[in-house]
């Protein structure tokens, strides 16, 4: 049985024994004979095609030759000695030269019997030589398995360094598919192949190793990316399906008075479009009898929260309560604020837990929850705590969810019998592709458009040398009763030189705004210090805020309208574009300033004429996922989207829409994997549930 044989520990392979066996489990995490087989070379030397001497071009390819040596000679050089081959075909003659390992060669060469040589070309006075080649007699040439073009495998130090190369890993390949028999279960139904005109798994496997030309590797590639994407997508798929299957949900068919009084009366403005399809989806999902497990991504200023508080007014109409968790106490104060003015004439009982409530206040919040008189609770992780006790809970809204762990969400869930419907809010855009493979057990919904009337930002790049121009535009700025943030990196290595720039920066700013009041807030600051400058800030009493990058996501000061950010180049994109979306907030046209160096490096250069060119957060974002690649984009705990063999959500982007749309056909059509024609499906899909070899990397 083939999937037995696939289990084998790799030190049973012919060439590797105990000690290899240790190696390649500690260096590349192959323990097994299915280990080694999905070990995938990174590039290939392409040996297909021969050359003659006359035909040789001054560039860097390697090429292959066949030709006899004629000659062998010993040259003095300033250390040491080289020696010198003449080679020769029926078109011209080339050296060949060896640095090293002269003994060897001189003892086994055969003069004026044909070779194939291998290797990289040099041009010297009028010469082309090839330095330390690889040879092999035409008579061995034709006898052995043909490897056209030549694999290149990924490696480590320790493994050259113990002999382990290039060709041990070869013959090891070899040996591992012999022993096999090239008998690979197929994990694809054959419609599938049929239909997209996919390689069979075998021949996938034999020539992603060892392709007979550029054609074939190109479809087994092609055939295995497809694949790991393929089954990617589908665990993805399958849980969003079980969770509703399995996890019943509140049905909230009544759209009644309190949503419809607000949306005809009191909404300050009309809804985008995006809004519109928004509340629409967000209501399919609570009126489906599953719970709602929705993502809610929009730009900053797209107008999220107004999104959120309709789901909420769906919630008190079918008689529940519905609570807003944010990440900080500022931004639940702020979001506190927004919708009590929204709420104003709806006679709702809102209130605000954070850690800061008082006692009495807290005693009093903890009764008219549970008695039911509190319609919508406002606050931070404070919401958290067991004591928190709802009378009925039916939607829980939680503002960005990357500061939130799976537990905190989970601990949610469990303040009612049937958990409530969850709508996670996220202002970092993330990329289509990444959104699929990160969130693609979430249903995602995404807010494409700003609110008419919203002036886009005007973003510039200023080199150090304009710094007096950029003072006299804030000055003017200033003069014209607005307000100004200027915000300096913040790397944790070093906090003593962040604060130092931070200082000197302050100092300065005060030397040249002697007469205008300044906040200055930064991360060694107390909560209560911190909180009491951006109060400041907020409600008008300074006029510029220097700032370390802890001024937070969401703080809405409408009045502010420049940003200017010190040593732009030492910030990444997304940080960039969250700064930015502080400013233009209000009516006025608002600016962003970067401030950089004249030294700039490629990727740095490509990130300001990125900032500078789009407001749209989700292309910068794509931008951003090409500079830095999808594990740093998430943070670490994300990272586990890399376990990918081959493919790569960044490059293999249509490749992914692809695998989707199949597995959504798949499942839509047979959920449970019942149909016999799925059954190649299902029997591949419990392998690698079982093996763990489907990434579980699931937010």
């Amino acid at each position: 049985m083939i999937q037995n044989l696939l289990q084998t520990p790799i030190e049973y392979l012919k060439g590797v024994g105990p000690n290899r066996a240790d190696l390649f489990k500690k260096e590349l995490n192959i323990s097994t004979y299915r280990d080694l087989i999905n070990f995938f070379p990174n590039r290939y030397i392409d040996k297909t095609g021969f050359y003659k001497v006359a035909q040789l071009q001054q560039n860097s390819s390697e090429v292959q030759i066949v030709g006899k040596i004629v000659h062998l000679k010993m040259v003095e050089q300033k250390k040491g000695k080289r020696l010198v081959a003449d080679f020769v075909d029926d078109t011209g003659r080339m050296e060949l030269v060896w640095f090293r390992g002269h003994k060897w060669i001189r003892e086994n060469i055969k003069l004026n019997t044909p070779y194939v040589i291998f290797g990289k070309t040099n041009f010297y006075s009028g010469m082309f030589s090839m330095p330390h080649p690889e040879l092999e007699l035409v008579s061995d040439y034709k006898r052995n398995l043909r490897v056209a073009m030549q694999p290149v495998y990924p490696s480590t130090e320790l493994l050259q360094k113990k002999g382990i190369t290039n060709r041990v890993i070869m013959k090891l390949m070899q040996e591992v598919l012999q022993q096999t028999g090239m008998k690979f279960s197929e994990s694809l139904n054959p419609e599938l192949l049929e239909e997209l005109k996919l390689l069979g798994k075998a021949a996938s496997l034999f020539n992603i190793h060892f392709p007979k030309n550029q054609e074939l590797l190109a479809k087994a590639q092609f055939r295995l990316k497809f694949e790991e994407l393929f089954y990617v997508q589908l665990q993805l798929l399958r849980r969003n399906l079980m969770h509703k299957q399995k996890i019943k949900g509140f049905n909230f068919d009544k759209v009644g008075h309190i949503f419809n009084d607000f949306y005809s009366n009191h909404l300050p403005f009309e809804l985008t479009n995006a809004q519109k399809r928004v509340v629409k989806e967000i209501r399919g999902d609570m009126g489906s009898g599953a719970q709602m497990n929705r993502l809610l991504q929009g730009d900053v200023g797209s107008g999220k929260t107004i999104v959120a508080l309709m789901s909420m007014l769906l919630a008190l109409d079918n008689n529940f309560q519905a609570c807003l968790m944010a990440p900080t106490e500022i931004l639940s104060i702020q979001h506190y604020h927004g919708l009590v003015e929204l709420c104003v004439e709806l006679k709702l009982n809102i209130r605000l837990l954070t850690g800061s409530t008082k006692t009495r206040e807290r005693r009093e919040i903890h009764e008219q929850l549970e008695s039911g008189e509190i319609h919508i609770l406002i606050g931070t992780h404070a919401l958290l705590e067991d004591k928190v006790k709802f009378k009925n809970l039916g939607l829980a809204v939680i503002d960005e969810q990357h500061r939130f762990g799976v537990a905190q969400r989970a601990k949610l869930w469990k303040k009612n019998h049937i958990p409530p419907h969850v709508l996670v809010m996220t202002a970092t855009p993330i990329p289509r592709t990444l959104a699929m493979s990160l969130y693609g057990d979430l249903d995602i919904s995404v807010i494409d458009e700003l609110p008419p009337g919203r002036k886009p930002i005007k973003t510039v790049h200023r080199y150090d040398s304009n710094r007096l121009k950029v003072l006299a535009f804030i000055r003017d700025e200033i003069q014209k009763g607005r307000q100004v943030y200027i915000v300096y990196p913040l790397i944790q290595e070093s906090e003593k030189m962040d604060y130092k720039d931070l200082m000197d920066g302050y100092e300065s700013i005060a030397r040249e705004f002697p007469e205008n009041q300044i906040s200055i807030v930064h991360g060694q600051m107390k909560p209560a210090d911190k909180d009491f400058e951006m109060d400041r800030f907020v409600k008008g009493e300074t006029d510029i805020m220097v700032a370390t990058t802890v001024i937070e996501v969401g703080v809405n000061v409408p009045n502010a309208s420049v940003m200017i950010i010190e040593s732009a180049e030492r910030f990444g994109l997304s940080q960039l574009h969250q700064l930015r979306g502080r400013v233009g907030r209000g009516a006025e046209q608002s600016f962003c300033i970067l401030m950089t160096g004249h030294k700039l490096s490629n990727d740095s250069k490509t990130r300001l004429e990125t900032m500078t060119s789009t407001n749209d957060g989700f292309e910068i974002a794509e931008v951003d996922l090409k500079l830095r690649g999808p594990g740093d984009l998430m943070g670490t705990q994300q990272s586990g989207v890399l376990n990918l063999k081959i493919a790569d959500i960044v490059k293999d982007n249509a490749i992914l829409q692809s695998a989707r749309f199949y597995a959504n056909r798949l499942l839509k059509d047979d959920p449970n994997l019942e149909n016999e024609k799925n059954s190649t499906v299902k029997n591949a899909y419990s392998r690698l549930v079982k093996n763990k070899t489907i990434w579980n990397y699931i937010s």
